[in-house]
């Protein structure tokens, strides 16, 4: 399941980060890369623990707790901390799977990847290439959004960064432990969820709508209980 998050971030606090982002220190981006990753991999990164990454960081973090879409569509248990990326130059980064477990900065927990994203804060016509190209079960995508926006999909997805040939491509990334490993089940839950919400909204004073409501709620949560892991 891949799915597009709209406007995570405000056209202000995009700005924000794009002049926080631009004063930080830059590195090679192979250093959080595997083994087979750092072959592939040739981009820009702030270091994990740079104050500035940390300071953007908590606010996509913030700012994904009252995002009612991610919500529903990760289920989120654990979130990695938000890693920063830019490409320019040609840079890019070949087919790869992101590696199944991160363990997070300055502690001894490890996290399970079930999912990936990738928020970005340049404007596609900013840069040429740079598309984001995910492959899995539901077929190719190619991803380029605006900035603000984000994209979630499956960490076992086959996945790519095109070379940038002008401009820079500037992103967020980073990973999610969901309640719900299996992204089958979790898409159930998600379309299952969309329809609960839509059923509410569009037939609010109907009894028979609010009755299948509130029966569909049941199975829902009925559903989480047996495939949910706390």
């Amino acid at each position: 399941m891949l799915i597009t998050i709209p406007d995570v971030l405000n056209a202000e606090q995009v700005s924000q980060a794009r002049k926080l982002l631009h004063e930080a220190e830059w590195v090679d981006g192979r250093v959080t890369a595997g083994h087979q990753s750092a072959r592939a991999k040739d981009n820009l990164q702030i270091p994990e623990e740079h104050p500035i990454g940390r300071q953007v960081g908590t606010m996509i973090l913030q700012a994904l707790t009252k995002n009612l879409l991610f919500l529903s569509a990760a289920l989120p248990l654990h979130v990695v901390p938000p890693l920063f990326n830019r490409y320019s130059g040609g840079q890019s980064f070949g087919t790869h799977v992101d590696g199944a477990i991160r363990n997070l900065p300055g502690s001894s927990h490890r996290v399970r990847t079930d999912l990936s994203a990738t928020l970005f804060f340049a404007a596609p016509d900013e840069y040429d290439g740079g598309e984001l190209v995910v492959e899995d079960t539901y077929g190719i995508k190619i991803v380029k959004l605006p900035p603000g926006h984000m994209v979630l999909y499956p960490s076992t997805s086959l996945h790519q960064v095109k070379p940038v040939t002008r401009g820079e491509r500037l992103c967020s990334f980073f990973w999610i432990q969901s309640m719900v490993r299996d992204d089958a089940k979790r898409a159930l839950l998600f379309d299952l969820d969309l329809s609960i919400q839509r059923l509410s909204r569009d037939l609010p004073k109907e009894p028979v709508a609010a009755q299948t409501a509130v029966q569909l709620t049941g199975v829902y949560h009925n559903l989480l209980r047996q495939w949910a892991e706390v």
